[in-house]
């Protein structure tokens, strides 16, 4: 693809006391690849497709975390020309250097000082990040509702969320970058495979073939590091994923439960309000 040489520009998107803006997007085909004049921090919250970046493109899936530069040029494409069906959702979070600038005073971690300092650098190759637990999902949601519903302190609890997703951010890239311990890197392999295939008849005696654990060590990992039992985690990731969907489609309750991986919808709907404290209907009803 030919990269356009358009630059968007912050007076498009910036309130006049708010360097930040938050929005969900459902990619299409009508946007040509450009360039901007403040950073991007693009989660890929659902569906599939390509994303252009300069001369290059890439595929991407739910659960990557791309960070793009000033002047570097992208754009997102869905998988399929049926948006409809099979619809990608990005959502950004988009600032200025002077936002950095601003917050900067308030974080006392050398590292994640030059983190930031780092972002607002021109020429600053772009580069991507993949969210384990879900942690970076929890927060662009939480930025996206304050930013479209907002009360009073709303700016400074956004700029609380911004600053978390960036320690966020610098954990995930920082863990990357190292030789992780390798029991360590192992148990985050099973964790992304949950995240990937929670829909599956996915046993704890599955996991322990795939993984060559045994089941009591499996268990105390999760304890360990998610601070609940491998089924306490797994109908979390479920009930997260029906949530998802609740609020951004039209399915029937029962589809998307067997969708999450429960053929039983009173089981479903019971997990669920011991979860959530409403049934899935209710939960709906407040996103109409």
């Amino acid at each position: 693809m030919k990269h356009s040489k358009q630059t968007l520009k912050g007076e498009r998107f910036f309130r006049h006391d708010l360097n930040l803006y938050v929005n969900r997007e459902t990619e299409a085909f009508s946007l040509s690849q450009h360039a901007h004049e403040f950073i991007e921090l693009a989660y890929v919250m659902e569906g599939k497709g390509f994303h252009y970046v300069e001369s290059e493109v890439e595929r991407i899936s739910p659960g990557q975390l791309f960070v793009i530069p000033i002047g570097v040029s992208h754009v997102f494409r869905p998988a399929s020309a049926d948006v409809a069906k099979e619809p990608l959702i990005i959502y950004n979070c988009i600032f200025t250097p002077e936002l950095i600038e601003s917050i900067i005073p308030f974080v006392i971690d050398k590292p994640i000082i030059t983190f930031m300092e780092e972002l607002k650098e021109e020429g600053l190759r772009y580069y991507s990040v993949s969210d384990i637990d879900a942690a970076m999902e929890k927060l662009f949601l939480s930025l996206y509702q304050e930013y479209s519903l907002q009360q009073s302190g709303s700016s400074t609890y956004l700029n609380s969320l911004f600053l978390q997703l960036i320690v966020t951010m610098y954990r995930f890239k920082h863990n990357e970058i190292k030789a992780l311990p390798s029991k360590q890197d192992r148990f985050m392999q099973v964790l992304l495979y949950i995240e990937q295939n929670y829909a599956m008849e996915l046993t704890l005696s599955h996991l322990t073939e795939k993984f060559q654990w045994s089941e009591r060590h499996l268990q105390r990992l999760f304890k360990q590091h998610t601070n609940q039992s491998y089924h306490n985690y797994l109908q979390s990731i479920r009930i997260r994923k029906s949530c998802e969907q609740l609020r951004n489609s039209q399915f029937k309750i029962s589809r998307i439960a067997e969708s999450v991986g429960y053929k039983d919808i009173n089981t479903f709907i019971g997990l669920f309000k011991r979860m959530i404290g409403q049934t899935p209907s209710s939960y709906r009803q407040q996103f109409k």
